[in-house]
């Protein structure tokens, strides 16, 4: 049975692991698709729906598993209703340890025990996750902080369950003409790259410094700082943070806080956060944010990190004022532009712009309503994204609902005109242009020193196939181009006198 996936000796134990606890959940269909043979029983006897003894086994099978099944229930475009509404209820909590399994391993981080270390450690755990565990202490100067400690012993399993899903996914595309168009090796490569990041503390520590940079002109938010002479790959040491999670609104503003404040500065973090610096929280959920006095919002668990390119930022800017204007055009072409699927003819993504704009066009912009409607379209007409966007949309629908809970009439309406705004302060900053001018400058210069080489080139290319251009015209076109470098020079120095003005 374990003959059938082909893996290394050291993976077979765990290989055996796997196949039991996925046969005990009664995962026999699955099991048989990926050619293990389990015992067969009975559905019909078993406790659970399929979509509920899956999640069940993924829980069972430790943090990779339940890290596939969240990103599986971001696949609203791959996967029915039933099964994306269980896999959502993926947690990653796991049994707390008694500190001493883990001391050695903080003390190798620290170099020292934590009790000298720090002023004060308490060895009762605050929270325990399927990664890593936290503990509260106390800077010799009195800064409280939290440490984020890695279990000992989970990279070994975490890379086996990994090697392993790629042998799955492999048999799987081999086998199966579906899972080739929505890529599942790929999916499962990507998947391996996230979470051996995610290992790694020092990456999360990074991008809270990214994130807090992003912001620091914005007061409402709030980045801990990480204590880098503390911290390692297995251990991070940030700032302990004070606040009340965005889940209540009447226990917000028991605290002092306006929830109509939050909603609208959190709608604000986002679209900076995925239209301005190309930056976002991955899992914007409620227990990784936390509400604070004077309105402000802290940012919390950054291992997960989305990236939106310049062009992906323009095509949501597109997308929403499609929906906005009613324009079906332009979501069809953008719809197109997100579809890792080249063979879809052009009608029918004029078919779901036409679809989507009868029902969400032309009134406030509900995200959540929007994508929670584009999905089931997308599986109708076998439309795949691109796997960046589903990150994307993931966090844009779980902070529209965590926002929608604190303020019933929520939409981003409002903060998207506030967003415009911002948007063409930032293209038109000084900053920006002399970036731009000194890239420009830099090719232009290149160009300079080519240019007589191209020349001469294109002239002998123009002569041995006895194209009929006169001189004169040859002329003219080096006019033309001389001119536009010149212009273009121009411009370089005024960007630069803007800059330094």
């Amino acid at each position: 049975m374990i003959g059938a996936i082909r893996v290394a000796a050291r993976d077979r134990a765990r290989l055996a692991e796997v196949i039991a606890t996925a046969s005990r959940f009664g995962l026999d269909v699955l099991l048989a698709r990926l050619g293990l043979d389990p015992a067969r029983r009975d559905p019909d006897a078993l406790p659970f729906d399929l979509p509920a003894r899956t999640r069940r086994a993924m829980e069972a099978l430790g943090p990779v598993w339940v890290k596939l099944g969240q990103i599986l229930a971001t696949r609203s475009d791959l996967l029915p209703p039933e099964w994306i509404a269980e896999l959502e209820h993926l947690h990653s909590a796991a049994p707390r340890l008694h500190f001493e399994q883990l001391r050695e391993q903080v003390e190798a981080a620290l170099g020292e025990p934590p009790e000298t270390a720090f002023a004060r450690f308490d060895a009762e755990p605050l929270a325990a996750a399927s990664i890593a565990q936290v503990h509260r202490a106390a800077l010799t100067d009195g800064t409280e902080v939290v440490l984020k400690i890695r279990r000992p012993g989970i990279r070994p399993i975490m890379e086996a369950d990994l090697r392993l899903l790629t042998q799955f996914a492999a048999v799987v595309e081999a086998t199966n003409a579906e899972a080739r168009r929505y890529g599942a090796a790929r999916m499962v490569r990507e998947l391996s790259r996230d979470i051996l990041e995610e290992l790694d503390f020092t990456n999360e520590g990074r991008n809270a410094d990214r994130l807090r940079e992003d912001f620091a002109r914005e007061p409402r938010v709030v980045v801990p700082t990480i204590h880098w002479d503390h911290s390692s790959e297995t251990l991070l040491v940030m700032d302990y943070i004070d606040g009340v999670p965005p889940r209540n609104a009447a226990i917000l503003e028991q605290a002092g806080i306006d929830p109509a404040a939050i909603a609208a500065c959190g709608a604000d973090i986002v679209l900076d956060m995925t239209l301005i610096n190309g930056r976002f929280h991955g899992d914007p959920h409620p227990g990784n944010l936390l509400c604070l006095p004077g309105n402000r919002i802290a940012l919390l668990d950054l291992g997960l990190i989305g990236h939106v390119s310049p062009r992906r930022r323009e095509e949501v800017i597109a997308f929403t004022q499609a929906i906005i204007n009613s324009d079906s055009a332009l979501l069809a072409e953008t719809m197109r532009q997100w579809s890792q699927t080249d063979d879809i003819a052009p009608d029918r993504f004029a078919a779901v712009a036409d679809r989507l704009i009868a029902r969400h066009g032309g009134g406030s912009l509900r995200l959540a309503a929007i994508l929670a409607d584009i999905f089931p379209i997308l599986r109708e007409e076998r439309i795949v994204l691109q796997p960046d966007l589903l990150l994307l949309f993931k966090a844009l629908i779980t902070i529209d609902g965590v926002l929608s809970g604190i303020q019933l009439d929520f939409n981003l309406s409002d903060a998207l005109r506030r967003a415009a705004a911002r948007i063409v302060e930032v293209r038109l900053s000084p900053e920006r242009w002399g970036k731009r001018a000194a890239a420009l400058a830099l090719e232009l210069d290149r160009l300079g020193d080519d240019l007589p080489r191209l020349i001469r080139a294109t002239t002998r290319k123009l002569e041995s196939e006895q194209a009929m251009v006169s001189t004169a015209g040859i002329e003219a076109a080096i006019r033309i181009g001389a001119g536009w470098i010149a212009a273009a020079l121009s411009g370089i120095a005024i960007a630069v006198a803007m800059r330094l003005a």
